[in-house]
């Protein structure tokens, strides 16, 4: 026997209704508090820190990175056969 039972009520209402405290202000509280911070730290930031913390080695580091994927790039070119398109079952 497989009995259904729906209970339509709001968070706050359930909450209160199996005594669990409404903790409700606190959350806002802490939402503002993370607003707050989060705005100031944003307010801080210019553009040139933000790219120094995404790339700590800068342009110099991004374009070193770009040199680096370009050899392996060629040297995995130079392996393969050349001329050779066709595969072989």
């Amino acid at each position: 026997m497989k009995i259904t039972i729906n209970v339509d009520c709001t968070p706050l209402e359930a909450r209160s209704f199996l005594g669990l405290p409404n903790v409700e202000p606190m959350q806002d509280a802490m939402i503002e508090r993370m607003h707050g911070r989060l705005s100031s730290y944003l307010d801080s930031m210019e553009p040139e820190a933000i790219m120094n913390l995404w790339f700590p080695g800068g342009m110099k580091g991004l374009g070193q990175l770009q040199e680096q994927f370009w050899r392996q790039f060629m040297a995995g070119m130079a392996q393969s056969p050349a001329g050779n398109t066709k595969r072989e079952s």
